[in-house]
């Protein structure tokens, strides 16, 4: 049974990478980013003004959320409906920090999360192989005790490439300029509520701007298996 932390800025390669690293190892994967945006998703579809932090603390509470855990296929679903891709729009990728800045969901959702890790470490999609888990607060706040801890950086131009190719499908100078604010507004956002800038102490870093894919995940697989020395 292993536990994986994997915490990084926007444009990282934390999702991409995580999935692989589970996949990999034969472990489930949760992507905590989606629950939030699930959350985001839920509280506009339901009407609640995202400034009333009380009433979005109260909705995300009530959230029937199923978070799919398998690497290849992560699914989202609220109330049994699919939202994949509508979490990853524009129009939730604008508001989403309104939510995931506001503490009494974060608390709400970290308890969901915990509870998920927890359920992997004896049964669940693994079979009690572990999990590897990403978002902004994993190593430090989530689950401070993995087995390996890992913050994937990257400068802020292989971020906004990547974002760009990722949202636009080209990196061109005006791809990447139209993607500049969203990936830096919601990490300058974030960064209010958590900290995934510098590691904590037993973090490890792996800066992935240099890096290819290939190689990225190669160098969290090293992280891995010296922590299980």
């Amino acid at each position: 049974m292993v536990t994986i932390a994997v915490d990084g800025p926007s444009g990282s390669g934390k999702s991409s990478v995580s999935k692989a690293v589970a996949a990999r190892l034969g472990l489930a994967y949760l992507d905590t980013g989606a629950m939030y945006r699930a959350a985001t998703l839920w509280c506009v579809r339901s009407g609640v003004a995202l400034d009333d932090t009380a009433a979005v603390a109260a909705a995300v509470r009530a959230m029937p959320l199923e978070m799919g855990v398998d690497p290849a296929a992560p699914g989202v679903a609220l109330d049994g409906d699919d939202v994949a891709a509508a979490i990853r729009t524009t129009d939730v990728t604008a508001v989403v920090s309104q939510v995931a800045t506001n503490l009494d969901v974060r608390d709400e959702l970290r308890r969901r999360q915990r509870a998920i890790i927890a359920d992997e470490t004896v049964g669940g999609f693994s079979g009690g192989h572990g999990i590897v888990a990403e978002g902004r607060d994993i190593t430090t706040v989530v689950a401070p005790d993995a087995d390996a801890r890992v913050l994937l950086v990257a400068s802020e131009e292989a971020r906004l490439r990547r974002r760009s190719l990722e949202v636009h499908g080209v990196a061109d100078a005006t791809s990447v300029e139209a993607t500049r604010d969203q990936v830096l507004r919601r990490d300058r956002d974030d960064s209010t509520v958590s900290t995934f800038h510098v590691a904590a102490d037993g973090v490890v870093t792996v800066d992935s701007s240099d890096l290819d894919f290939e190689q990225t995940v190669e160098a969290v697989l090293t992280v891995v298996e010296r922590a299980a020395v």
